[in-house]
């Protein structure tokens, strides 16, 4: 395996590029939690021994990095992909109460 498909090599890159992501994307989260989400998601991987998913595994990982350090990805997507955390869509802060209450009630942000 060479050394661009080495998933340590990887890992180390990430590692070394995660406090500027952070600040990047301006994500408050500590960055030992941060380095403890991405060591997970290696983990998760521990056991793939074909070395074509391992090689695909690994490019993916590489164009993720590329394009977070590129700014091309939304702040929720690094926080869905470190944490899983998603932002609360637009129509779950704005439920209705009951159809009989006032309008400013109804549509008042929570």
């Amino acid at each position: 395996m060479g050394v661009i498909n080495n998933p340590a090599v990887l890992y180390k890159k990430i590692m070394k590029e995660l406090p500027r992501v952070l600040m990047i994307y301006d994500i408050d989260m500590p960055l030992e939690d941060a380095k403890s989400s991405i060591r997970s998601r290696f983990y998760d991987q521990k056991d793939v021994k074909d070395p074509r998913v391992i090689e695909m595994l690994v490019e993916t990982g590489y164009f993720s990095l590329e394009t977070s350090m590129l700014q091309h990805k939304q702040k929720n997507h690094l926080m869905h992909f470190l944490e899983g955390y998603t932002v609360p869509m637009e129509a779950e802060r704005k439920r209705l109460m009951s159809p009989d209450a006032p309008i400013e009630q109804q549509f008042a942000r929570n």
